[in-house]
């Protein structure tokens, strides 16, 4: 069975109720995993989910430990969460750079996947710094530096080409709510665009595999005619065929 590394994907929601003068506080804890799960799960692969907040103690800490994965995924989830755990930030103590360990794990045949969202590439207010980061030389599109998000409240629909990723998939694919505005670089393929940016992009690096899916695996982003679509599991399968062939 293959397996996949899901970091990401997960966000705590803290909400101050305001009754006229008393107010009080509420916490939650959230994912947008279900969707995705159960679309790779139905496929046969294992899935590894580790939520942002655990990055820091259940993410790989070397090559060796990531090479157990057919396909490592980022999504919604900023480098500053890799660079920043706790025995650097809070102990000022060294710790291992993690983001490093990805970069050999594909340059020596491992594959790398970016799925968008608001903590994805660059991502809103320009949070997410991947163009600074150890990954700026794997992923297959260079990342704005800015603040990257295209909103489209009414909606839009990707225009595909032909390539094997689609297999088996009509041209007629559901609408999406924005995506990160991204620029390819030279060596890389653009196989999907949306408003003419690139949508879905392939690369190589070292002796992997990159890819980019500037959109989301969830909503709001992924709309629930996509996260619902017959053809969800099937698009998921054939990237991962193909990054790991």
């Amino acid at each position: 069975m293959k397996k996949i590394l899901l970091a990401g994907e997960s966000w705590t929601i803290h909400s101050i109720h305001q009754k006229g003068f008393d107010s009080f506080t509420t916490t939650t804890y959230e994912t947008g995993t279900k969707w995705f799960k159960k679309a790779v799960e139905d496929k046969g692969y294992e899935l590894v989910h580790v939520p942002n907040h655990l990055v820091q103690y259940n993410f790989p800490e070397t090559e060796e430990e990531l090479e157990q994965f057919d396909v490592v995924i980022l999504s919604d989830i900023g480098s500053n969460t890799f660079l920043l755990p706790d025995t650097t930030f809070s102990e000022g103590q060294k710790s291992v750079n993690k983001m490093g360990v990805i970069k050999k794990y594909v340059r020596n045949g491992g594959n790398l996947l970016m799925v968008g969202g608001y903590i994805s590439f660059s991502g809103i207010d320009g949070k997410s710094r991947y163009e600074s980061s150890p990954l700026r030389e794997v992923l297959p599109v260079y990342c704005l530096g800015k603040d990257d998000r295209v909103e489209i409240p009414e909606g839009t629909v990707p225009n595909i080409s032909e390539h094997e990723i689609f297999k088996g998939i009509p041209k007629d694919w559901p609408y999406f709510f924005g995506y990160n505005k991204t620029r390819k670089k030279e060596n890389a393929e653009v196989i999907a665009t949306i408003n003419d940016d690139p949508f879905i992009v392939i690369g190589d690096y070292g002796n992997g595999k990159t890819a980019a899916f500037t959109s989301d695996m969830a909503p709001h982003w992924g709309s629930e005619n996509f996260v619902n679509w017959d053809y969800y599991s099937v698009l998921w399968d054939n990237l991962f065929q193909y990054l790991d062939k």
